[in-house]
């Protein structure tokens, strides 16, 4: 199966990475080769979302004014239909200087999954100096902890965002009159960024966990240069329009509880608007909440979409238990037997919250923990097959027709 790819434009590189298939609910792994010589394993493309990737030719510059341009991979997943469909511009966070070229992808399937069902296109960069552009060149360097300079590293990733929407322009399926920008934790940092700029038909922000300087082994809940973010949101904050939400957890091992409180009053009382929830610890570290505590965030970011005009339904819930089999009873699942000794067998041994999805022609997926019944789901539909939740912890709520 071939994706669909743009149109071509001067000036742009666009390459597609072969689509993976999904069998029986079994994903088999394409492995490219990246432009550094570095080969990534890559997770099957979502054939429900019509996962692509592209690449674009960005120019940026680094807090040296040393200017590059390079190809800068964009995932792309988009709902059913021609569209046009509003846009997402999502953004991903930075690791350690190590680990940039080892983030791979960046490819938060959960959230875009959600955002798809709500009828966004949902555009991910994967930013230069990260991945396969990961080498000697790095536009979001930013200095030492105690002299830092966070207006290049700001500017080159909002830069790299609007060229992301200059991009999504050519697509005919897109509106981009009516486009958000999100992010975690650096990928916050760009959402913010991206709105002090209050560029043309940006409706809102969502800014995950954002934030910049923090080290959760050596300085727990103690990023240096906090002061300096306040500061930098506060001047930023006087061009902006568009509204945005601020996530954070109280238990970030990143910034800690009380300097995104500091943060976020910085950009109020800069000018800016933006709602502020502080959710619960979740795990060992609330940095990443966006992955582990959707239960959490899906309600607080369909509210703040709602308030854009954004109100279709997109958060899975459990439907009531149906009268067609106990939980236990595998023989009534509707499935080889291969498929209910690999995935049905395991949901029976996990842990409630849990949940199990089967497809029209074989494929299933099941999760457990945080909103298990919507990530099964969606690991059953990266099949591309159409798919009902079978099981909800010690219930079937399937219905044969």
């Amino acid at each position: 199966m071939t994706p669909l790819m743009p149109s071509s434009a001067a000036s742009r590189t666009v390459t597609t990475i072969a689509m993976a298939v999904i069998l029986l609910g079994l994903a088999s792994l394409s492995r490219v080769r990246a432009e550094t010589a570095l080969s990534v394993q890559q997770p099957p493309l979502a054939k429900d979302m019509r996962e692509e990737i592209v690449r674009i030719d960005v120019t940026v510059k680094d807090m040296f004014q040393r200017q590059e341009t390079r190809a800068m991979p964009i995932t792309i997943y988009r709902p059913a239909g021609e569209g046009p469909f509003p846009l997402v511009v999502f953004n991903h966070g930075r690791a350690t200087t190590d680990n940039r070229a080892k983030q791979g992808r960046y490819r938060p399937e959960h959230a875009a999954r959600y955002l798809v069902a709500k009828g966004f296109v949902v555009l991910v960069p994967t930013r230069i100096g990260y991945w396969e552009t990961f080498g000697d060149f790095d536009p979001e360097e930013s200095g030492p902890c105690n002299a830092r300079r966070l207006e290049p590293m700001a500017g080159a990733a909002s830069d790299q965002v609007l060229a992301t929407v200059a991009f999504a322009k050519t697509l005919p399926y897109v509106d981009t009159s009516r486009w958000l920008v999100m992010g975690v934790s650096v990928g916050g940092l760009a959402a913010i960024a991206t709105v002090a700029r209050h560029p043309p038909g940006l409706l809102g922000g969502v800014n995950f966990s954002g934030g910049s300087g923090g080290d959760p082994v050596k300085s727990p809940q103690r990023p240096c240069s906090a002061a300096l973010v306040a500061n930098h949101w506060r001047t930023l904050a006087k061009d902006a329009a568009a509204p945005m939400l601020w996530l954070y957890w109280r238990n970030d091992q990143y910034w800690g509880e009380e300097h995104p409180k500091a943060w976020h009053k910085a950009w109020v009382e800069g000018g800016g608007d933006a709602a502020f929830s502080s959710f619960a610890p979740v795990g060992d570290d609330g940095h990443s909440g966006l992955s582990n505590d959707m239960q959490s965030w899906l309600p607080v970011v369909d509210g703040f979409l709602a308030q854009l005009g954004f109100g279709q339904h997109a958060i899975v819930q459990a439907p009531p238990a149906s009268a067609y089999a106990d939980v236990a009873d595998t023989g009534r699942v509707p499935l080889s037997a291969q498929s209910k000794a690999n995935g049905y067998a395991r949901f029976l041994q996990a842990q409630p919250p849990r949940a199990f999805a089967v497809g029209v022609r074989g494929a299933w997926g099941y999760a457990s923990g945080d909103y298990a019944v919507g990530k099964a789901l969606g690991y059953c539909q990266r099949s591309g097959q159409s798919c009902k939740l079978y099981a909800v912890d010690d219930r079937v709520v399937w219905h044969p027709n």
